[in-house]
């Protein structure tokens, strides 16, 4: 019986080590014949790099994290602020109540966010990761009851295939929170980038936004989902609309706030 136990022992641990052998053997086979790439650039990647290679990875730690007003996303530090507020936000009237950010809108980050709108779709995990990890940093991660991506007009969003918010906002991750697409875009704007001043950007989106009868809106505390802030326009437009709709708080979740250099 002893020498049966042993025999068994000594079996069971080859068996182990075989299984290892194995493994190994196919984990080179798959990385011989389809190589990791980086998910930005597409170079190869070592094991320990997972979606991104080392070079990328350094770009986006340079746009990510940092202090920010959580009135406008833009750098700032946290002494620097009067009232939760940026200097630039003195004076300006924001219809959304705060934001939160993945970073700024430069280097990798915005390169990523360009591809993701242009049919990369396979970057949402990273995207998301990021998205995920403001939203958990934000101040009011535990107030939100809806989701409410930033709509497209339909004919953009005919032509594109998909609303890249509303796919951004899929992965967000949050115990209770639903998301509700009642938010709509009822007039075809100009692409912001196109518009110059400030000015003209809050008039290009003003009027462009309506919710649709029957809408839960009222009480509610609304989070909107975008992938870039440059001037706020779009994302003020949206909150007052939800407001004037009856929420009673609404907070932004961007990717990138754009109009800052990182180096």
């Amino acid at each position: 019986m002893y020498f049966l136990h042993y025999r068994g022992i000594i079996v069971g641990v080859e068996t182990i080590r075989l299984k290892r052998i194995v493994s190994f053997g196919l984990q080179g086979l798959n990385q011989l014949l389809w190589p990791a790439a980086c998910a930005h650039c597409g170079r190869s990647v070592g094991e320990a790099d997972k979606t991104l290679c080392t070079d990328c990875w350094g770009e986006l730690a340079v746009c990510v994290g940092g202090d920010y007003c959580r009135r406008c996303g833009r750098d700032a530090s946290l002494y620097g602020l009067v009232d939760g507020a940026c200097g630039d936000c003195q004076g300006k009237e924001f219809y959304f109540d705060e934001i939160a950010r993945s970073g700024v809108y430069d280097n990798a980050l915005s390169k990523m966010i360009l591809s993701f709108k242009r049919g990369r779709t396979e970057l949402d995990s990273m995207l998301g990761f990021l998205a995920n990890s403001a939203l958990q940093g934000s101040g009011f991660f535990n107030e939100i009851e809806f989701f409410v991506p930033v709509p497209l007009h339909w004919s953009r969003r005919l032509f594109r295939g998909y609303n890249q918010s509303l796919v951004l906002t899929k992965i967000l991750e949050h115990p209770k929170a639903k998301i509700y697409t009642e938010l709509v875009r009822i007039r075809r704007t100009k692409f912001q980038p196109v518009v110059a001043s400030a000015a003209a950007r809050a008039r290009n989106v003003a009027g462009a936004f309506a919710v649709r009868r029957g809408h839960r809106f009222a009480g509610q505390s609304v989070c909107l989902v975008d992938d870039i802030k440059t001037s706020g326009a779009t994302l003020n437009e949206c909150a007052k609309t939800l407001k004037e709709a009856g929420a009673s708080k609404v907070f932004a979740l961007v990717l990138a706030v754009a109009g800052q250099k990182t180096s």
